[in-house]
């Protein structure tokens, strides 16, 4: 079977099936970037989250948080208050974890250079224990800073995600006008001179200019088609 026929219908098959989540559906937030990717042929979406501020009561294997033996105490895709984190520690047996986890996206790319487009790296994470066997080991001020913390978080994750989706709408405009307009290549002419001394000064100023254009090539920090959003050290 054809690659590209194969990638389609396997496309169809996973954009058909019913949603699995614990939400059953895909989160507001994301739900246009989730569009823009699977009306583009080479992508589809296999599950997504637009962010989260999440209580889990469970066993901490070493600073890992096992989220399959543990139980969702809260979970909120908006910003959180002291109130509800309180109200949800009171259930909790073993160790408490309040989480902060930015946007996650989960890509089939067609091919390799496909998935360049969607090269993204990102540390916007949050993850502190709040309790021990089920004992609160933390003040409720400390709470109300984690909260706000997590919730400064919580904005800047929107504005990574609209961000992210202008960034990827340029992207996938660039390369549509590359694939309609391959780049021609660009032959320069000479100019002479008839005199041996403008010739050289002329020659001379052109060098200047080449090895400029050459500097501001370098320097440029257009990303191209390989979009990356998040800087590492954020």
């Amino acid at each position: 079977m054809d690659r590209g026929a194969e990638f389609r219908r396997w496309k169809a098959q996973c954009l058909s099936k019913a949603d699995l989540s614990r939400k059953g559906s895909v989160d507001e937030d994301v739900a246009e970037l989730v569009q823009l990717l699977n009306g583009q042929e080479q992508f589809f979406t296999t599950s997504s989250c637009a962010g989260r501020i999440l209580l889990l009561d469970g066993n901490i294997n070493g600073f890992e948080v096992q989220k399959q033996n543990c139980c969702w105490l809260l979970v909120t895709h908006k910003p959180c208050v002291k109130d509800d984190v309180i109200v949800a520690l009171k259930k909790a047996n073993g160790d408490a974890i309040l989480k902060f986890e930015p946007l996650i996206l989960h890509v089939q790319c067609r091919e390799l250079q496909d998935a360049q487009i969607l090269a993204v790296r990102s540390t916007h994470g949050l993850e502190v224990p709040l309790s021990h066997k089920g004992k609160l080991m933390v003040t409720e001020e400390y709470i109300d800073f984690l909260l706000e913390t997590a919730n400064q978080k919580m904005e800047e994750n929107k504005k990574r995600i609209e961000r992210f989706y202008n960034c990827l709408q340029d992207a996938l405009e660039r390369e549509r006008i590359t694939d309609l307009h391959p780049k021609k290549k660009i032959i320069k002419k000479n100019t002479s001179y008839s005199h041996k001394k403008k010739r050289n000064r002329e020659k001379a100023c052109g060098k200047c200019v080449t090895e400029d254009n050459d500097k501001e090539l370098e320097n440029d920090d257009d990303p191209g088609v390989n979009v990356t959003i998040f800087p590492e050290d954020y």
